[in-house]
């Protein structure tokens, strides 16, 4: 079974294991009936094996529905809340003097002198500040009216390019308001994609902060011709001498203080209806240049009531830790969904996030120690890093308190895959794991990409928490399916949401067919009111990617390729971009390929690539460097990282591990990598190589190691 696979292996002694297993079998008839009757396990065990979406005919290609939106899809929140700023008046009247958003204060910073001689920052952090319903949405007003001074009109575009924060979502409540088409852009996009977004939207003034605006803007102003103002969000910076000629630099508080002191009584502010553009979201693509998409406010209305349908008892008890890049689709729906719910945000960095984060001071507090949050968005990079970490410091335990984690992790896992709860392991054994994101966390979101089986498993035990996989794309608003809490099976990504629906377009060159036994298989396509206006300025990439039916329903053709099993539930099993044809005529999927390999200790990260004018695949990868430094000892290899990483010796030594564990999972002989590039440097969002979801970018993964791949092919390098 998969569940078999997915154990940690153990040393123990056979006759002290059959031991072991007696009385761990004594315990569970013991604690079984009590445990039934109480926990209320009964009711989700049933909820898990019920069917969770239907097709709404029976033609083959039909539409999928959750079984809660069968004959209607939800597409309002609350009743007359048709527009983001009536979704956010109705929670403030609702929710007033509530906590909203949490900030904490920087308590000293300091420079840290590393051995290898560089310099890292380093911050001590203070109590989460507050600010409440009531405050937020008057510094929104504030902020909204003073924008309309500064000469921003309705249905204009004006970009926030911003790390994530409260005054972010501050900013975005005043655009909401006032009906201006806010323009978001990743903090770590390359200079030429924020001059390209910038003049596409033709934007006069952008928010920022001081950090970006010295590191990033100063550089590239001069080529936006349009600017004229630049709003920064954390007060006035050092030096502005440089800026060109007609560029003001304002600070967000003086830009609300504007706004208090105007007069707005006898204008009528122009409020925005459900079509109007709420958002132009620029993606960070994982091919060519960034592409807008014009999101809606009905489009992100209907998006987030599907997500927060998924969420039981979503309310006021609930805190949210916001750390991912509000420019992306997970973050700002996540958060959304928290604002409209009565529920806290408290703000992070993925550089602040835990104790042992990059920017944390040794021996000081990380954000999820103070916040304790109870929900949580990630995406899969983050996710395997926190797996990696824990199981390399289970390898550090000794014998005895590895046997005995190991021992608890297999026997819940066989308890989860059964339905089952494990109380006594929770509090014993998986307590401190579950103490590094706080202690509190009663569910975890992730998107973004696809998760692997072993790490999602390992999340449910460890965590003690579910993990609701989602998908959805910055083109459907972020929604299209996440896994219900009680639902604990791997590799899925559950039921359409109630805001839409989903079919499969057959994919002949693919071989994938919605008649296909036993899952029908095909291109995936999203419907409903969450499907998005379109790409900006691109009407002819707008034609390609979305289709309009006879009933007039919008359509998005995904790229992706699913399966429906029997019980409604939705797998990824294919990208349409991600399929090569070898040589002889093989289909290679590189996805399927990255997903077998990536959960390996010495892989921090890969790319697999195959051409159709050769009968093999290669392999890019950044190695663990622990691991790998362990191994070169073990080889007898003496070298620098670099000297390890270019060494014709470590990557047979690599490939050998990667082929073993191509076998164990099943792969055909001809989607086993054949040749390697050991990458001594890691792909991050700020070298261009992956997106800020951390996907793989696979046109400039191939451009930077076109020279490898000549090698690898065995062409004439010069």
């Amino acid at each position: 079974s998969q569940a078999a696979k997915m154990k940690l292996k153990h040393n123990i002694n056979p006759v002290l294991l059959q031991f072991i297993n007696f009385i761990v079998l004594v315990y569970s008839l013991i604690t079984y009936i009590p445990w039934y009757i109480l926990s209320g396990s009964k009711q989700a065990i049933a909820k898990a094996k019920q069917v969770k979406a239907r097709p709404v005919n029976n033609k083959p290609g039909g539409a999928y529905r959750s079984v809660n939106s069968l004959h209607c899809l939800a597409s309002v929140l609350y009743p007359g809340c048709d527009t983001l700023d009536k979704v956010f008046k109705y929670a403030k009247t609702k929710y007033k003097d509530k906590k909203l958003l949490g900030t904490r204060e920087i308590l000293k910073e300091e420079d840290e002198i590393q051995p290898s001689g560089k310099v890292f920052k380093k911050v001590i952090l203070g109590k989460y500040t507050w600010l409440s319903y009531e405050d937020v949405y008057i510094k929104a007003v504030n902020f909204g009216n003073g924008l309309a001074v500064l000469g921003q009109q309705p249905k204009t575009n004006i970009a926030i390019f911003c790390e994530t924060r409260a005054e972010w979502m501050i900013a975005a409540q005043a655009c909401f308001m006032c009906n201006y088409q806010l323009v978001t852009l990743y903090a770590t996009l390359g200079g030429p994609a924020i001059v390209h977004g910038l003049n596409e939207t033709e934007v006069t003034t952008i928010i920022t902060s001081k950090e970006l605006m010295q590191t990033k803007l100063k550089e590239i102003v001069s080529q936006v011709p349009r600017l004229q103002h630049i709003i920064t969000v954390d007060g006035k910076p050092t030096t502005w001498s440089e800026f060109p000629k007609g560029v003001i630099v304002h600070t967000m508080a003086s830009v609300q203080a504007m706004g208090a002191k105007a007069d707005t009584g006898n204008k009528q502010p122009s409020r925005p209806v459900p079509s109007d553009i709420a958002v132009i979201m620029y993606t960070s693509g994982s091919t060519g240049i960034p592409k807008g998409v014009m999101i809606s406010h009905c489009n992100i209305i209907a998006g987030i009531t599907g997500m927060a349908e998924r969420i039981p008892n979503l309310g006021e008890k609930d805190i949210y830790i916001g750390y991912l890049p509000l420019a992306h689709v997970l973050e700002l729906s996540a958060e959304l969904v928290c604002l409209s719910h009565g529920c806290r945000i408290g703000y992070s960095s993925p550089q602040t996030l835990a104790d042992q984060s990059s920017k944390i001071k040794k021996g000081s507090k990380g954000d999820v120690t103070t916040l304790k949050p109870t929900l949580m968005a990630a995406v899969p990079e983050i996710m395997d890093r926190i797996y990696k970490n824990v199981m390399n410091k289970v390898n550090e335990m000794t014998s005895f308190q590895r046997n005995l984690f190991i021992l608890a992790y297999n026997y819940k896992m066989e308890q989860i895959s059964k339905g089952y709860t494990t109380p006594l392991c929770d509090s014993l054994i998986f307590r401190k794991v579950r103490l590094l994101l706080g202690g509190k966390i009663r569910l975890l979101l992730c998107g973004g990409a696809p998760l692997s089986a072993a790490t999602q498993r390992f999340m449910n035990i460890c965590f003690c928490c579910p993990v609701g996989q989602g998908y959805g794309l910055t083109e459907s608003a972020g929604a299209g399916t996440i896994t219900e809490v009680w639902d604990y099976t791997t590799g899925r990504v559950g039921a359409p949401l109630v805001c839409c629906e989903i079919k499969l377009m057959n994919w002949e060159e693919g071989g994938y067919y919605n008649t296909d036994k036993p899952y029908p298989r095909g291109e995936i396509l999203i419907g409903g009111q969450n499907v998005t206006v379109g790409y900006y300025k691109n009407e002819a990439r707008t034609r390609k990617d979305f289709t309009v039916d006879e009933n007039g329903q919008r359509w998005l053709h995904t790229g992706d390729i699913g399966e429906f099993h029997h019980d409604g539930c939705l797998k990824i099993i294919d990208r349409k971009k991600d399929l090569v044809k070898l040589q002889a005529g093989e289909y290679v999927s590189l996805g399927k390929v990255e997903a077998a390999l990536k959960n390996l200790p010495l892989v921090d990260n890969i790319c697999a690539y195959a051409s159709s004018f050769h009968s093999y695949v290669i392999g890019f990868v950044v190695p663990n460097q622990k691991e790998l430094a362990e191994l070169a000892r073990k080889k007898g290899f003496k070298g620098s990282w670099e000297e390890i990483c270019n060494s014709p010796e470590m990557e047979k030594e690599v490939l050998k591990v990667l082929a073993e564990a191509a076998m164990a999972a099943n792969l055909e002989k001809f989607e086993i990598p054949v040749k390697i590039r050991l990458s001594p440097d890691p792909w991050t969002p700020e070298t261009g190589l992956v997106t800020d979801a951390f996907k793989l970018k696979r046109k400039e993964l191939t451009a930077f190691y076109q020279m490898d791949i000549d090698r690898m092919y065995g062409k004439n390098v010069k």
